[in-house]
């Protein structure tokens, strides 16, 4: 709980929220306000380094996507695919068939248990009025019934193709060491069946959801493939005119320190921040949607983009809804391959991937040397991309809404973040409130 002192008075404040709920981590926000006018807000970052780029160096490129997958409890997978993809590159391989449409069926599964989880758990509370979901749960029983059993549907595609739900350890560079048969992935079929009624519900019932007006000019950053909605690969583009191959990556997205974070931000080279995640990639690919998809989107007051955070818990629900539709059409096309993965040589080389995780883009790049050993690494989470862009958020948010008190304002701040569905213990933790109002400090306690 925040500290109560009404300074409502005062012409200069500042709000400090030193822990926030229902984010993955830890990290602070402050905020300084000076007569009135926001003058600065930074997100801290604490968490001290966790080094994972630097103990790849010297392992095998096989050992990349177990350790990668350490770095997120909650998006295991993405970490899996692009360190994969990247290492795929290196070795001049590639993945196909119905190995590739098993990798696009174990992204559903982790798509379906992120965003299951942060829509009915994480968000949805700030939206109904309560602190956490153990309270909402109390009058809404069987909204977060349907939603843990939408989750647990998700979490069993990811156990039956990664091996177990949490770190999988069952996909490889090439592919993966074993796949599944035709039978098993049968029974999987018989549960997912039931989702989209709980998927489309899940639409419908953000869609209800009251949104204040905040609606911001961004530049959108996703990957976009012609042929699909995306998961693994495509080109990067951007609505303001980007659009280059993932191998350029550092070309055009240049990331830096900032003496309040101890996680680096990205931003695009002589232009500044953007966003990533489902609203980046709606916007840009959302007539590769399936048709119901896009109706249901249409449906829940969506148009062909979304420029307001509060409702990508709307735009979430409704990929939530695609992912459903998206397994279910690659195990009913399913036929097993022949081999459980490609073989691969090592050799020297660069490889760049870059994947959708469920909060946007995941960049990583490796160089081996001819024996196949890692002589350097490069990860970019997508919460490191948005930092930038939720502090510039954050600041015309606040300076909307001077005139709540401190305890609100530090309220309306944790749910403003909460948008962007941070998993900051991929790089950080997340969250504490400090309000600066002339030098009249109010901060938030755990």
């Amino acid at each position: 709980m925040a500290d109560k002192t009404d300074n409502s008075s005062s012409q200069s404040r500042t709000i400090k929220v030193d822990y926030m709920a229902r984010v993955e981590g830890e990290g602070g926000l402050d905020i300084t306000i000076r007569n009135d006018r926001v003058e600065d807000v930074k997100l801290r970052i604490f968490e001290p380094p966790r080094f994972f780029e630097g103990f790849m160096r010297g392992r095998k490129f096989t050992d990349a996507p177990d350790i990668t997958a350490r770095i997120c409890g909650i998006c295991p997978v993405a970490y899996q695919m692009s360190s994969a993809h990247a290492m795929e590159q290196a070795l001049g391989v590639s993945v196909g068939g119905p190995l590739r449409e098993l990798r696009r069926l174990i992204y559903c599964g982790e798509w379906i248990e992120s965003h299951v989880l942060h829509v009915y758990l994480l968000h949805a509370p700030d939206f109904l009025g309560y602190q956490d979901a153990m309270t909402m749960a109390k009058d809404y029983p069987d909204v977060v019934e349907k939603g843990l059993r939408l989750k647990k549907t998700g979490n069993e595609i990811v156990q039956l193709l990664g091996g177990r739900e949490i770190h999988p350890i069952n996909v490889k560079v090439g592919g993966f060491y074993k796949v599944p048969t035709k039978q098993a992935l049968g029974k999987l079929r018989d549960k997912l069946a039931p989702c989209l009624d709980l998927a489309r519900e899940m639409v419908e019932f953000t869609s209800r959801l009251d949104f204040p007006d905040f609606r911001q000019d961004y530049e959108f950053i996703s990957l976009r493939n012609e042929e699909e909605y995306p998961f693994n690969e495509g080109r990067l583009i951007s609505n303001k005119g980007l659009d280059f191959d993932i191998t350029h990556f550092d070309e055009y997205i240049v990331e830096e320190h900032v003496p309040h974070s101890t996680s680096l931000h990205a931003n695009v080279r002589a232009r500044g921040s953007y966003l990533v995640g489902p609203m980046a990639r709606y916007h840009n690919c959302c007539d590769t949607l399936s048709d119901d998809a896009r109706a249901l989107a249409t449906a829940a007051g969506l148009g062909k983009t979304c420029d307001n955070p509060f409702q990508s818990i709307v735009v979430r629900a409704v990929e939530t809804y695609w992912a459903v539709e998206e397994a279910i059409r690659i195990i009913d096309a399913y036929e097993m391959p022949g081999q459980p993965s490609v073989d691969i040589e090592p050799r020297a080389g660069v490889g760049h991937g870059c994947t959708e995780a469920p909060r946007g883009i995941l960049y990583h790049c490796y160089e081996l040397d001819d024996e196949g050993l890692i002589q350097d690494a490069v990860i970019v989470p997508p919460t490191s991309q948005n930092q930038g862009r939720m502090e510039a958020d954050l600041r015309s948010f606040v300076d909307g809404n001077l005139s709540l008190a401190n305890d609100e304002l530090q309220w309306k701040c944790e749910q403003a973040v909460r948008n962007y569905d941070p998993c900051i213990s991929c790089s950080c933790h997340f969250l504490k409130v400090k309000i600066d109002r002339d030098g009249e400090i109010y901060e938030s306690r755990p």
